[in-house]
């Protein structure tokens, strides 16, 4: 996978933000394969607002399956 264009990533919090959860979420999330972090190892993670708004999109979709 290619990474997203600079201006498409989102810091963690701004993430959490746009799908309604924590950024505790946002980290299990990554943690558990849901979502593409990116950024370097020790270095501040950054989130594709276009896989972003799909994960939002499925919550709204399907409520249960968070």
């Amino acid at each position: 996978m290619t990474k997203p264009p600079r201006h498409r990533l989102v810091p963690t919090n701004v993430a959490a933000l746009a799908v309604g959860v924590s950024e505790a979420t946002i980290r299990k999330w990554v943690s558990r394969g849901k979502i593409t972090r990116y950024g370097a190892p020790n270095c501040r993670s950054e989130f594709d607002i276009d896989e972003l708004t799909e994960i939002a999109q499925r919550r709204r979709d399907f409520p249960s399956s968070n």
